[in-house]
């Protein structure tokens, strides 16, 4: 399987499992609350992304270019798909108050934005093996 192939499917299974957490146990991840935890969220969520972001880089041996556009495939489904998951956050989200809805959108945004970036700022410039 190509990178890109594999970049998108991966995307498209990170999301529905995050998707499948947060309708079943979200309530547990978003308490406003208590800023201490929507802090620990969103810091674990670039520590966790970043990793598999460059197990993917590393895994295809992709060069600068080619992890940024690896980091684009990856949340190319979330991004198209939470859309409509947000559209109707009452019922995808069961679990989550409507009051949650912006620090969840804000919390999605953080997560497609630490891709694409741990794709930019890749250093290695590592040509793909022939």
């Amino acid at each position: 399987m190509n990178y890109k192939r594999y970049s998108f499917c991966l995307g498209f299974f990170i999301w529905a499992i995050a998707t499948f957490a947060f309708r079943y146990f979200g309530h547990l991840f978003f308490l406003t609350d208590r800023q201490w935890v929507v802090i620990t969220l969103f810091a674990g969520t670039a520590l966790i992304l970043g990793i598999i972001s460059h197990i993917v880089f590393n895994k295809f041996r992709l060069s600068k270019p080619q992890s940024v556009h690896a980091a684009a495939l990856l949340v190319l489904p979330g991004m198209l798909l939470d859309s409509l998951c947000l559209f109707f956050f009452d019922l995808v989200f069961p679990t989550l108050p409507s009051t949650d809805g912006t620090i969840f959108s804000s919390w999605l945004m953080w997560a497609y934005a630490c891709v694409l970036v741990f794709g930019l700022i890749r250093k290695r410039n590592i040509a793909r093996y022939k």
